[in-house]
């Protein structure tokens, strides 16, 4: 199934970039959109372990956007609940605190993406794949019971672990461009053709546009090395490990059609290959209806 190859090229620091390069970095990740205040605060409190779900419930509905397309999402026939949902309150009720949390995370990443861009670079396929390997991450963390990881940081990583693609095809879109058509044209990851053509790729400016939104720093780190499997993290794990489903079950919606293979260890731990993976966890199909739920819910799209 996959490639030759158990994981992308390894990070690199920015120490290792020009101060030109460097400074153009910077300068599109400053033009990103803030990640909205509401949803740092969503984030803060379910990190905190005494949390009660009335604060969560609070903060949402300070957001009038969010909570329209979280009633809208609930009550679409993807839910099919036996009663019409009217409150954040009565969601979390119906859903519990860990899935309303998630759900709001996907609509403000969702809302913090362009309509379009000069590199050409297809948002609504891109938006599929991270709410896809968001969803597959939090999957495989559960049903594989990763201990030394928090599925909840699963699902976020997963949700931005390719956002850097996103500063990249709005503000440096020729570059993009290039490095698109690279990837396509030599059969190579998106990764590599934008080391070659940019001088740095998406994970580096993930990590700092996820910096810059001020959300913890091991969120960063995961981003950074998202093409990675560790032999400790077991967040990175479980990323690496849906993104590569991701990209098998949508082929190119990333940009990026390179499947890694998984190394040894990872098979070890897991079971087996991406194929094996996908048989045990089963149930796919059900995640991507919801990414596309999710999808349809914010350009405001009835069923």
């Amino acid at each position: 199934m996959g490639g030759s190859l158990a994981g992308g090229s390894p990070a690199f620091s920015m120490s290792e970039l020009s101060p030109e390069l460097t400074g153009k970095l910077s300068s599109a990740v400053e033009k990103m959109p803030a990640f909205p205040k509401s949803v740092q605060r969503v984030l803060e409190l379910t990190r905190d372990i005494n949390c009660s779900p009335k604060e969560l419930v609070e903060v949402i509905e300070k957001d009038p956007v969010m909570t329209m397309k979280l009633l809208r999402a609930l009550n679409s026939a993807y839910y099919s609940f036996p009663r019409q949902i009217t409150s954040v309150n009565q969601s979390v009720v119906y859903l519990g605190l860990n899935t309303v949390k998630n759900m709001a995370l996907s609509f403000a990443a969702i809302g913090a993406l362009p309509e379009n861009n000069a590199a050409g670079f297809d948002m609504q396929r891109y938006l599929m794949h991270s709410l896809l390997t968001a969803s597959l991450a939090r999957m495989v963390c559960q049903k594989f019971q990763v201990e030394e990881a928090d599925s909840g940081d699963c699902y976020l990583t997963g949700l931005l672990h390719d956002f850097g693609k996103v500063v990249f095809a709005q503000f440096m879109p020729q570059e993009f461009r290039l490095a698109l058509d690279k990837s396509a044209r030599e059969n190579i990851s998106l990764q590599q053709a934008e080391l070659e053509t940019i001088g740095a790729d998406h994970t580096l400016v993930g990590a700092m546009l996820v910096d810059r939104w001020q959300f913890p720093s091991d969120i960063s780190s995961h981003i950074r090395n998202h093409h990675q499997a560790s032999e400790r993290d077991g967040v990175q794990n479980c990323v690496f490990i849906a993104d590569q489903i991701s990209k098998t079950l949508l082929p190119g919606a990333s940009g990026n059609s390179v499947v890694y293979d998984l190394p040894d260890f990872l098979m070890s731990r897991f079971g087996g290959d991406l194929d094996s993976i996908i048989a045990q966890l089963g149930g796919t199909d059900k995640l991507v209806q919801e990414a596309e739920l999710y999808a349809r819910v914010n350009r405001g799209e009835d069923e």
